[in-house]
């Protein structure tokens, strides 16, 4: 019997490589499609059993690709399809948030077998072999996410049983602040305002984390990877 195969359409950032490596220890063949595949999406897609959805960072209009990524599988004969959203979609002072809350909905009113994903901020953004510099507050509370255990919950809701099917994920591997990730790993934390170049999407996430951070619950990741053991 031939593995599973299960598409990823942004599947060669970060979080696309994550997922895709899960999705092979899952048994599962992975097939990363970019932007050279996007003309022919549903013809990439043939012959796929599930796709998971990432958009690229800060899309201008996440709505209208997710629309058109959910063509190409309808077009493709895919029914299962993941979506990457974020953790607190819906947060007015973040535009990017309000264009995934906006998708989510698109997802929701798509037809298909979904299962949408809520990831919080990724470990991995931060160099932690180094002083870290931080452009919000170093004690600000977040819900940390480690792409390893991303790319296993992904495996788990595309190729685990049907009962994931239009269920709505919050992922956190951890709570806690950036100081204590840095704390953890010996490092210092440096804390210097944005600049006036930063774009304004990123400068709105700037400010909006120096005031409120962005909190995750850990319990759902948990109980998704229980047949795996504990979280990596």
């Amino acid at each position: 019997m031939s593995a599973p195969r299960v598409a990823v359409v942004g599947g060669n950032g970060k979080t696309g490589v994550a997922v895709c490596a899960a999705l092979r220890e899952r048994g599962a063949e992975a097939v990363p499609l970019g932007r050279a595949e996007w003309d022919d999406l549903a013809g990439a897609m043939r012959g796929c059993v599930a796709a998971y959805l990432v958009a690229p960072n800060f899309h201008p209009d996440e709505p209208a690709y997710v629309a058109q990524a959910l063509e190409a599988c309808r077009a493709a004969g895919v029914d299962r399809v993941g979506y990457h959203s974020v953790a607190a979609p819906y947060v007015p002072a973040m535009p990017h948030h309000l264009g995934k809350a906006a998708a989510e909905d698109v997802v929701r009113r798509s037809g298909l077998r979904w299962t949408i994903l809520q990831p919080g901020v990724y470990v991995e953004n931060f160099d932690l072999t180094r002083t870290v510099r931080l452009p919000y507050r170093a004690d600000a509370e977040f819900g940390f996410l480690r792409l390893a255990d991303l790319g296993a919950a992904v495996a788990e809701v595309l190729l685990g049983p049907d009962e994931h099917v239009g269920a709505t994920y919050e992922l956190a591997s951890l709570r806690g602040t950036v100081a204590d990730l840095a704390r953890e790993a010996g490092v210092d934390v440096v804390v210097e305002p944005p600049g006036p170049d930063v774009p304004e999407g990123l400068a709105a996430m700037f400010a909006y984390y120096d005031e409120h951070g962005l909190l995750a619950g850990v319990l759902t990741l948990r109980a998704l990877l229980a047949r795996e053991g504990a979280l990596r």
